[in-house]
């Protein structure tokens, strides 16, 4: 795809770069002008989809993530990326509430989060290769 504008950013899994990530994307999508709304959405899904990178993707152990933000039109893109364990079931792990980490009192609803605050999610996985997470969301401020 061409994006009129766009940006990558790797950083290490730690937990402390969630924040980074999610603040990152909010600043990058700024010169659109998104409603508190709009950005509070994106913010809330990178959040999210980093913080499955490092606790699922990597298991905490030391990995990177890269997140690629773009936008074309009313349209932006943001690809979380992490080369960790993959998903095995992508269909289980949509399921709202389901956990592979029960024993960490994870609530299982990392991606039902991303897919209520995104207007698109795709989910690509393999065992032992990593996920790769590709959100959109239109802004309808711009429409």
């Amino acid at each position: 795809m061409i994006f009129d504008n766009e940006m990558i950013l790797r950083f290490k899994s730690k937990s402390q770069n969630e924040g980074f990530a999610r603040m990152t994307a909010a600043a990058f999508l700024l010169e659109l002008d998104p409603t508190i709304t709009e950005i509070s959405d994106i913010k809330t899904a990178v959040s999210e989809a980093v913080t499955n990178a490092i606790i699922h993707g990597y298991e905490r152990k030391e990995g990177m993530v890269t997140m690629h933000c773009g936008y074309s039109g009313a349209d932006v893109y943001i690809e979380i990326i992490d080369n960790g364990k993959g998903i095995e079931d992508i269909e289980q792990a949509r399921e709202p509430l389901y956990t592979s980490k029960p024993h960490e009192e994870r609530s299982g609803l990392g991606f039902t989060v991303m897919e209520s605050f995104m207007d698109e999610v795709i989910i690509e996985s393999a065992p032992n290769k990593g996920t790769k997470i590709v959100m959109r969301k239109t802004l309808k401020s711009l429409l």
